[in-house]
């Protein structure tokens, strides 16, 4: 594992090497720890260590990124050049001002110690994640199905240092398990997600997972068409990840291809929903600051149904007059502009059993699968049910359905919320962040095709 001296060292010799007007460095590191399992059996155990450098240079406004994952001071050297070489060809960014400088109150660096971190995670071994996944498995054994999916935990490092005083390091780890479930005419699904590897529950997931396969078995094929829907956490976080991915950058905002565009202050969804991303929260994913060091500060992006803010990065931030970066820059070779990683869904006051029984004809939906944008303005999103997907009649669940088809804006969806859960579930984004999302029930949803499972 790289350590946190090493990575000072590096973000050190970066910029000592750099000639530009101004130079960034960001170092990312890490050890990955994966068992991966499937038909019921760990097939994979894998250990990782890596570390990745990038540097940014300016020179007026030519910048220019190269990246290397070898640390030597030869290799070091070269990449800085490589990256100044690059800036020098390039057009100029017309609209970029400046690297970040310092914040008032900055420390020398950011320690590890916080909410972003667990020691229980850094030190699980791969007996402890065998013994995770064995409860799976023999729960899904003993049923006559067959159980895949991994348990994966991590240490990462995050160095962050530029020519201007910034100068930032920490760690965070993450711990995460998924199971699929596997029976001879349906699936079931379910995963948790933390900083904490001790706090993921693998009895919960095998439990989940296997009864929604045995529920599963033998569905019969409903006509598509406009249906209330109760939509379980992992459903909502895969809709409100691309309501971000699509509308809630300041790229997208700027360039006038998010919904946000010439809408702030204007009602988009109904008066339950509201959003925002705190990269602080321990509840989330937090980390103290962004990947160009600036502290991240918690952002209301939606609020009763109205349009409140983006979130920007340095270079989104100077586009607009007296506008100064949020904390939302991503890793430098990701040219999305800046994305809330943090996000929380605000939780209502019902259960998932009140809003069955609340439906006269809907679906229950587990989670969506192989999500896509169609229209990133009108934020309509495509995909698929998957791994638990059920009929409701008269305020019960009546049976297993085959998976359909979704045609949805997801700003309409969430404009015809009638009830939203008690508690909240931590879901993936991306792998790059999670999202705390409640179920919900929304009383018109679009599905456009059926399939044959």
């Amino acid at each position: 594992m790289i350590t946190r001296e090493r990575v000072l060292e590096v973000l050190d010799k970066c910029l000592r090497y750099s000639q530009a007007d101004q130079a960034e460095v960001v170092v990312l590191g890490g050890d990955t720890y994966l068992t991966r399992y499937a038909t019921n059996y760990i097939h994979q155990n894998t250990a990782e260590s890596n570390a990745h450098v990038y540097v940014r240079t300016v020179f007026g406004k030519k910048v220019g990124l190269a990246t290397t994952n070898a640390l030597d001071d030869e290799s070091l050297r070269a990449t800085v050049r490589l990256s100044e070489d690059t800036a020098r060809v390039q057009p100029d960014l017309a609209d970029f001002v400046s690297l970040p400088g310092p914040e008032p109150g900055d420390e020398a660096d950011v320690v590890a110690a916080g909410p972003a971190y667990a020691e229980r995670t850094a030190s699980f071994t791969a007996d402890e994640r065998a013994e995770a996944v064995g409860r799976i498995t023999a729960l899904s054994r003993r049923e006559g199905f067959e159980a895949a999916g991994a348990f994966q935990t991590g240490v990462f490092m995050v160095g962050v240092a530029n020519s201007l005083g910034v100068r930032r390091y920490a760690e965070t780890t993450r711990a995460s398990l998924t199971a699929i479930v596997m029976g001879p005419t349906g699936s079931g699904y379910a995963d948790d997600l933390s900083v904490d590897a001790g706090a993921i529950d693998p009895e919960r997931v095998a439990e989940v997972a296997v009864k929604k396969c045995r529920d599963s078995q033998d569905p019969v094929a409903v006509e598509p068409g406009e249906y209330e829907v109760v939509l379980e956490p992992a459903a909502v976080a895969d809709m409100v990840t691309f309501l971000g991915y699509l509308g809630l950058g300041a790229l997208a905002f700027q360039e006038g291809r998010s919904f946000a565009s010439g809408n702030i202050g204007k009602p988009v969804t109904g008066e339950q929903f509201t959003l925002w991303d705190d990269g602080t929260d321990p509840a989330g994913l937090p980390f103290p600051f962004d990947f160009e060091g600036v502290r991240r500060r918690k952002v209301m992006l939606i609020e009763d149904g109205v349009v409140k803010n983006v979130v920007y990065d340095s270079y989104t931030a100077g586009r607009e007059e007296g506008r100064t970066s949020t904390g939302h820059a991503l890793p430098p070779d990701m040219r999305y502009g800046p994305l809330p990683l943090n996000m929380f869904v605000k939780t209502g006051d019902a259960t998932l059993e009140e809003m069955i029984a609340s439906t006269k004809r809907g679906l229950l939906v587990t989670r969506f699968h192989y999500t896509n944008p169609l229209h990133p303005v009108l934020t309509l999103i495509t995909g698929m049910t998957r791994d638990g997907t059920f009929l409701i009649e008269n305020g019960k669940v009546k049976g297993p359905v085959k998976n359909m088809r979704f045609t949805q804006g997801i700003l309409p969806a969430f404009a015809a919320i009638e009830a939203i859960s008690k508690e909240a579930r931590l879901c993936d984004m991306f792998g790059l962040g999670a999202v705390s999302a409640p179920a919900m029930k929304i009383s018109s949803f679009t599905f456009t095709g059926q399939t044959q499972f």
